[in-house]
Parts: structure tokens; sequence; C-alpha cells
């Protein structure tokens, strides 16, 4: 845990204090910000409060006294429900707005993670509970120098490893045949020639199959690929190292001469409303404008629209990306949920936009890197459907 950054933080915010709290390992985020061991036995409830200026206070059950102690601060017990009422109500007396893993209306539901109960306890403090996802962006899904240099990594060997998938799938329609399922698995033995790891195998989709934006191609069913199909590769892994973080692209890939004019059409869509969107963040980190998740999507979703396919858009933009694909900082969202989250330096996310038609689906998918002062992308940009 960085304390001083933290209290920095809050005080950049205008935030009296930052409160966490647990119970049965609730909030893995709580655990992650303040370095605490995952595998810690919670039976009982802790809060630990951080103020912006001063010493944090640890509150812990005496049958769990130790749990918090690799923390800083003055460490106070509990034992009955009366003594753990007026411990915070103590702990929390100098401070008016209190930060927690909270958001309005659960609309940023990734970091509500509090019970209805206790943020009720708290106000009924006379404390006004703020949501912490800005604060939990900051200390999730922001990336040290080496952590960008995985990413890169990660890049040079997940594009070369993608841009060869297409290479074997030719070869094998045209020498026996293939499915989803084999190209998927030879995926994930080039990974692990390269020292890759994920948490899911990549997404093989032919046809319909590639207008399923989640479509997992399993050993039985799956579909073969022939001549004439519309190919979809989504693929994401990071470096197996400690704190690297994930590279994730999708790129489309037609198996013959010359892709259909619905399928040309489709695709410039989607990668114009792509380059839209880039365009936002880019525009905005270096005029020095504060973006939020949602202007993102809004700008990629007016673009696809526009171009009567609206209804086939059926996810958000873009998703945080750290050490877990699906990171704790803003989303490009203003579909699914409306994410005021900040665009912070040194976060990463996808750009992703897709029209989803019964007959094939495409998805143009690139991850962009914030900057102070720029952004950009940090893989190859997809400009054409792929011939295989």
């Amino acid at each position: 845990m960085n304390l001083a950054a933290i209290q920095s933080a809050l005080c950049e915010r205008n935030i009296d204090a930052w409160l966490f709290y647990d119970h049965h390992h609730r909030d893995p985020i709580a655990y992650r910000v303040l370095g605490l061991p995952a595998n810690l036995m919670v039976t009982r409830r802790w809060y630990y409060v951080i103020p912006a200026k001063g010493e944090p206070v640890k509150l812990v059950h005496k049958i769990e006294s130790g749990h918090l102690d690799t923390l800083p601060g003055k460490k106070l017990q509990y034992a009955a429900w009366q003594e753990l009422f007026e411990q915070i109500k103590g702990m929390l007396a100098a401070y008016r707005d209190v930060a927690m893993q909270y958001s309005p209306n659960n609309v940023v539901f990734y970091v509500s993670l509090v019970d209805a109960g206790t943020v009720e306890m708290v106000r009924g403090l006379g404390k006004n509970v703020v949501s912490s996802g800005d604060l939990v962006a900051q200390f999730e899904a922001t990336w040290t120098d080496e952590q960008i240099k995985s990413h890169y990594a990660a890049r040079d060997a997940v594009d070369a490893i993608t841009a060869e998938a297409f290479k074997e799938i030719g070869r094998r329609v045209r020498n026996g045949g293939a499915n989803e399922y084999q190209i998927q698995q030879w995926f994930m033995e080039a990974f692990g020639r390269e020292n890759l790891v994920t948490d899911d195998p990549p997404i093989v989709g032919v046809n319909a199959n590639s207008g399923n934006p989640h479509y997992e191609p399993h050993a039985k069913g799956s579909a073969a690929i022939r001549e004439g199909d519309f190919v979809l590769l989504d693929v994401w892994a990071k470096k197996n190292t400690p704190g690297a973080v994930y590279y994730d692209i999708t790129w489309t890939g037609f198996v013959g001469k010359a892709p259909s004019d619905r399928m040309r059409e489709v695709f410039t869509v989607v990668s114009a409303a792509r380059d839209a969107g880039v365009k936002t963040v880019q525009d905005a980190i270096a005029s020095g404008r504060a973006i939020a998740g949602w202007e993102v999507d809004r700008a990629t979703r007016e673009h696809i629209r526009k171009a009567g396919f609206g209804d086939y858009f059926i996810h958000r933009t873009g998703h945080s990306i750290g050490t877990d694909v699906h990171a704790n900082g803003a989303n490009m969202d203003d579909l699914e949920t409306h994410d005021e989250r900040r665009i912070l330096p040194n976060s990463c996310f996808s750009i992703e936009p897709g029209v989803y038609l019964p007959e094939f689906g495409v998805r143009s998918e690139v991850n962009v890197l914030v900057r102070p002062k720029a952004a950009e992308v940090t893989g190859k940009i997809q400009r054409e459907i792929v011939l295989i």
C-alpha cells in the first residue's frame, strides 16, 4: 500500500477519508489496494480508515486482532456489537465526506461492493458517503513503467501469433479441414511457447458464431471452417511474469478470394467507429481536457447508429485493462452503464465496437494507452478484412 499516494489522491479530490470494510472477502478491491493477503481467514468484520491527512485507524475483532497488523496506523479492537458501533463512530468523527466501494444507484457495479446496511450505518453517523470509483481506478488500473513494458511484450507476441493463426486456418482448410476448437487449441499451444497466459482461451467464431460476442468453441459441436467462411478471432493474453498486464485484440478474416459486399460494408462501419473512439480520446488528452469513459462510447455508438446498425451494437465500446483483462478502471460505456469515471494517465483500455448480424458479426478491437499528454493505440490496427 502506498499511503502517501492515497492521501494525496484524497486531497486532490477533496475527500476527507477512504473507509475500507470487509467480511468474508466480499471486497477483493480492498485486499489489492491495501496489499493484504488474499488467503486471509476473515470470519469477523474489519474496518480501516485512511484520512486525507493524519494517521490511519484500523478496527478489528479481538479474535482476529492481527489481521491488519501489516498496515500503518492506530489499532482499535471490538467484541460486542455496541463496541463496534462506538468505535466506528469515533473513527469517523472528524470526517464529513467518506469514500467507500459504493456507486450511486449501482451504476458502476464493478466497485459497488459495500452492502446497503453498512452504507446506512455510516450515513446514520451524519457522513456523506461518496464513490471510491476514481480512487480505485487510480490504484488498481494505472500502470507502472514495468507493466507498460510487459504490455508491449505481450503485444509483440500476440500480434505475431494472430497473424500466423490466419495463415494456419488457410493451411488447414486447404489440407484436410479445421474447426473453431482446433484453432483455439492451436492458439493455446502458441501461448505456451511464448510464455503467455490467459484467464480464458481465445474466441474463434465462424459465420453466425462470430455474431455472438462471447461465443465459446468447445471440443464437441464446434463449427467447421470452410472456404467462403467469415472468421472472427478475439485474442487476449499477458506475459507469465509477476504484475504483467494484458493485451487484448479482435481481428476478422475471410476464407477465400474476396468477402461479400455486405461483409465489407459492416467492416467499414465498425472500423470507422473504432477510429472515431480513438480520436475522441486522443483529442481530449492532447488538449488537456478531462474525459470520461461514457464519452468514448457515445462517439463510437453514434457513428454506428448513423450508419443504420445501432440495434446490432449490443455491448459497451470497451473495458479497462490491467493484470486482469477486465480491470477496475474506467470502461468505455454509455450503454450498460453511464461510466463517469475519468480516463487516467498510465491507464489502458480497449476500444472494440461491433455489429452482430444473424449471419456474421464484425468486431474490431484495439488497446489505447493514455499518457499524461498523449494517447496511443499500442498495436497493429486492422484496416481491411484479412484474406485467408
